[in-house]
């Protein structure tokens, strides 16, 4: 089938979602080594199609082109032969990591005479739906056949042709391992209407959702979903610089934090500076410009650097993906808290400071996902965790949190076993 073949789509996603169901099941007991040999061999198959992914990823580029993407959103489309080795080996280090499929949590006996396990068991069925980062279909797929779970997986319009080239590798891996091929399944168009049966749960054969993208992507989810979602809807990481921070590493920290990669969404929006910090604003500030960033400061880092453009109310709790960061002077580490609790998006938060004291109260007071202390917020990244990969980030309170790696695509179950034993 092509993007542009005459479809019925309710019949085809339902189909998918079916075809989902029956693979899961058997997902649930396939052995560690099947997975392993799938994974790896979807590895192999991506350093293989290097050439095809580069002319895939080239007709995306023009379509992104034509609709308009910035900058930030085009560095994301964009396929090369080291981000497509990021990819084959990622997936070589998700078939590495622990299964965590039957891992006992917990194990205890009764006096009654039960034998208790609480023991990993997988999802079901995962339905991802993602924008324009093609790599996303790599790590998802991944995580989800690790963690036992079927994959559904709707890319961006500006991603299809390289999605499908991606999607190709990981079913030749699920071939050469005799896994079912919908285990991975890819949505094969671009309409709309795909999401909103996907949101739906497909006759309840959908048990979670995840959405990776922008603020538009993720409202749409979470309003309309009819299943459960792990989701994060803003990016907006502070960094902090404390009164005892060291100036050369907030200066190293804040430009990695915002510069490495400004369109993801570990990328700093906003700097704290306390004001016993006021002479590291100046070579923070500089820093930045030469790197390209323009600050946009409150009157205290206006007064403290040159070239500062004066922030407006709108630019604290923005993130804008771009090289653009708001800038703010606290009154110490509460005066970080106070802002962050006001305009953060309980994303991933840095301190940079040498004192422990300070360092302890951050981490206690403050309850974003993902909390650093010397350290970039760019690391807020499933693959620098040791997950191998993350599905995306969670910021909600119930189930994941943080990074989704394979772990965190699980539920558990109790397995009870005793000698004859009934219940007075």
């Amino acid at each position: 089938m092509t993007e542009n073949s005459p479809v019925d789509i309710s019949a085809m996603m339902r189909a998918v979602g079916r075809d989902a169901r029956d693979a899961a099941a058997v997902l649930a007991s396939t052995p560690p080594e099947a997975k392993t040999r799938a994974l790896t061999a979807a590895s192999a198959a991506l350093r293989d199609a290097v050439p095809a992914l580069m002319e895939a990823n080239a007709l995306d580029l023009d379509y992104g082109r034509e609709k308009g993407l910035t900058p930030a959103m085009m560095d994301r489309l964009v396929l090369n032969p080291q981000r497509i080795e990021g990819m084959a080996a990622g997936l070589e280090a998700v078939a590495a990591s622990d299964d965590p499929v039957g891992a006992v949590i917990a194990e205890w006996d009764r006096p009654n005479g039960l034998h208790i396990r609480r023991v990993r068991t997988p999802l079901g069925v995962i339905g991802v739906i993602y924008e324009s980062r093609p790599n996303v279909t790599a790590d998802a797929g991944a995580l989800c056949l690790k963690s036992g779970n079927a994959a559904i997986l709707r890319g961006g319009s500006e991603s299809f042709h390289s999605a499908t080239a991606i999607h190709a590798a990981l079913v030749a891996g699920l071939r050469a391992a005799d896994l079912p091929e919908a285990a991975i399944q890819l949505v094969p168009t671009r309409d709309r209407a795909a999401v909103g049966l996907m949101l739906g749960g497909l006759d309840g054969n959908i048990d979670v959702i995840v959405p990776r993208g922008g603020r538009g992507l993720v409202e749409r989810v979470q309003s309309d979903a009819r299943v459960p979602v792990f989701a994060h809807l803003d990016g907006i990481c502070h960094l902090y610089i404390d009164g005892a921070a060291d100036r050369d590493m907030a200066v190293t920290l804040a430009v990695n934090a915002k510069m490495r990669r400004t369109g993801i969404c570990g990328a700093a929006e906003c700097l704290l500076f306390d004001r016993a910090a006021a002479d590291t604003v100046a070579p923070v500030v500089a820093a930045l410009r030469e790197a390209g960033c323009e600050v946009r400061g409150d009157a205290g880092i206006q007064a403290a650097a040159e070239g500062v453009v004066p922030a407006t109310g709108d630019d604290f709790g923005h993130e804008f993906l771009d090289a653009v960061i708001a800038a703010r002077m606290v009154d110490g580490v509460d005066g970080a808290i106070a802002h962050i609790r006001e305009f953060g998006s309980s994303h991933t938060e840095c301190i940079v400071t040498g004192d422990d004291a300070a360092a302890a109260t951050f981490f206690a007071r403050l309850d974003s996902a993902i909390l650093m202390r010397n350290t970039s917020t760019q690391f807020a990244d499933g693959g620098e965790f040791g997950m191998g990969a993350e599905i995306g980030i969670a910021t909600g309170k119930m189930h994941a949190r943080g990074p989704i790696g394979a772990e965190q695509l699980t539920s558990f179950k109790y397995l009870v076993e005793s000698k004859g034993a009934v219940r007075a």
